[in-house]
């Protein structure tokens, strides 16, 4: 773990021990995270697992029933990767706007990240749970469940991203173009925007409070 994830782990665990808004707290923290990293999945997936990490510490720490607080962690984490879900969709739209040519090999490569974002935050969550105690186990194995047989936040918001992708597959061959020799600068603008978009969504929850 590197020394960035360890901040972020030991701020959500430091989360439980304030009197503030423990939601709020948490997904300011991941949002935060997000923000300062290169969005690709694997970076993505370290946050997600420092937050687990994080939460699963705070819960520990406890003496009070720990369900209502899990509930409240794990939602913030559950909408913090929707907002990612937004901005990711956001700056796709942005860079098709802004390029005479969107290669497939870039759509695709969006599509991929945004169909494994949901299985990527449930598969996370459940290994840092098996790394805990018991009773932590058992909240997380009721809360996947549960989001298996109801589906999570960022999966709806995931599933409208990857309906508004399959409807720009279907736009004139002049806006869309099957080669990739714009796939690198395109994808470069799309890291951008979905950067620019969290960070948007940071300030404004911020401002919310």
């Amino acid at each position: 773990m590197t020394e960035n994830t360890q901040h972020v782990e030991k701020a959500v665990r430091e989360a439980f021990k304030s009197e503030e808004d423990l939601y709020q707290q948490v997904k300011i923290i991941t949002l935060k995270a997000l923000t300062e990293r290169s969005l690709d999945m694997e970076n993505i997936k370290s946050v997600v697992q420092a937050v687990s990490k994080g939460i699963s510490a705070g819960i520990s720490s406890q003496s009070i029933p720990a369900k209502n607080m899990f509930k409240q962690s794990i939602d913030a984490l559950d909408d913090a990767l929707v907002k990612t879900a937004e901005a990711s969709k956001l700056s796709i739209e942005e860079a098709a706007s802004r390029m005479s040519e969107f290669s497939n090999h870039d759509l695709n490569r969006a599509t991929e990240d945004l169909k494994s974002l949901e299985e990527m935050f449930l598969e996370t969550v459940g290994k840092v749970a098996r790394e805990s105690n018991e009773a932590f186990v058992e909240i997380v194995d009721d809360f996947i469940s549960h989001a298996k047989q109801n589906g999570t936040s960022v999966g709806k918001q995931t599933q409208a991203a990857l309906e508004y992708l399959n409807d720009l597959r279907h736009l004139e061959q002049k806006t869309i173009i099957t080669n990739t020799s714009a796939a690198a600068s395109t994808l470069t603008t799309i890291a951008s925007g979905i950067l620019s978009g969290i960070a948007e969504s940071l300030h404004s929850d911020k401002d919310d409070t």
